[in-house]
């Protein structure tokens, strides 16, 4: 057993990111990678796909989630959201609230695409909760 030295927290890329993200890179292994990543209000992913599909699980705020085949998915605290392999999504905070979720996936397989319009960004949402 040992202890891993994580490096320091990284600001996302404006090119795969609009608005403010930071990311920490907690376990990068041979096959896997474990990130926390932390959205300021707007803020959300480029289109993009992994080769072996992502899992996300919300720990903060809320989380807006489309893939190019759905509606927009709003995600809570605990809610886990898995897109399959080779599904072009995105994903980000909502407008008024911060977001944090923990991101899994396996390889380094990520193919970016282009920016979430914010006409797509404010589409409409269906949420996880039922109240």
């Amino acid at each position: 057993m040992e202890i891993l030295k994580r490096p320091p927290t990284t600001k996302l890329s404006a090119a795969c990111f609009t608005g403010d993200a930071w990311a920490d890179v907690l376990y990068r292994g041979d096959h896997v990678r474990a990130n926390m990543v932390r959205f300021a209000p707007g803020a959300r992913t480029a289109w993009h796909s992994h080769g072996l599909g992502q899992t996300l699980l919300i720990v903060e705020g809320v989380a807006l989630i489309q893939s190019r085949k759905g509606g927009i998915i709003e995600a809570h605290p605990g809610d886990v959201v898995h897109t399959p392999p080779g599904e072009e999504h995105w994903h980000g905070a909502a407008p008024d609230r911060f977001m944090v979720h923990l991101a899994l996936w396996e390889g380094d397989d990520v193919s970016w695409r282009e920016h979430v319009s914010d006409t797509e960004y404010r589409g409409p949402r269906s949420s996880t909760r039922s109240w």
